[in-house]
């Protein structure tokens, strides 16, 4: 959701799908939508395909699998996990995690999950929940950030400088040069130390 889009006021003239398409868009923007979306619907063909019975004229095509129990299950699990993505935002990153599992496991139990169909909408679906973050309305800051006007200006200290007002703070060693910026194979006149 972008938190900077204009709020929607229902002006008197809008037509009932108008009002509708705004107040979903407002519904959709505030969870992750589309995660719950692509898990939603790769738990429909992981759960359907091994109780599929396709029928061409006399010949019934059955895929009923030693795994059908399983097949379901995996299928219910991420049906249920994208539900909860729509409605229960704080669990997007177990339900994220929760639903590439189930997309891994549905390879060997499940037709190889949808025929590949579940597999891929659920393991979208389940990188889309992990990544999902709650936006923030511009006007809103964090307690713990200051207006840029209240903030202490940054002073730079020299090497030098930092320790000038302290006086128990130790002073630069007799081998340390001025140069900072030189590599150790420079400094010192060339001499390497090891301490």
């Amino acid at each position: 959701m972008n938190p900077q889009a204009p709020v929607y006021v229902r002006a008197e003239d809008d037509a009932w799908l108008t009002v509708v398409y705004y107040h979903f868009h407002a519904w959709s923007g505030r969870r992750p939508f589309w995660a719950g979306l692509f898990t939603l619907l790769g738990g429909f063909p992981i759960a359907y395909f091994p109780y599929a019975d396709f029928r061409l004229g006399n010949v019934s095509l059955a895929m009923a699998t030693t795994g059908g129990a399983g097949a379901l299950i995996i299928g219910v699990l991420l049906i249920t996990l994208g539900l909860a993505l729509w409605f229960q935002q704080t669990i997007r990153v177990f339900a994220g995690v929760a639903s590439i599992l189930l997309a891994l496991v549905s390879l060997p139990v499940s037709n190889l999950g949808g025929f590949g169909m579940g597999f891929i909408l659920s393991l979208v679906g389940g990188a889309l929940a992990l990544s999902w973050a709650p936006g923030q309305p511009a006007d809103e800051q964090p307690a713990h950030q200051q207006p840029a006007a209240q903030q202490p200006a940054a002073v730079a200290l020299a090497k030098t400088d930092a320790g000038a007002g302290d006086p128990d703070a130790a002073g630069p060693r007799e081998t340390e040069t001025a140069h900072a910026s030189q590599t150790t194979a420079h400094a010192d006149g060339g001499r390497n130390s090891a301490g």
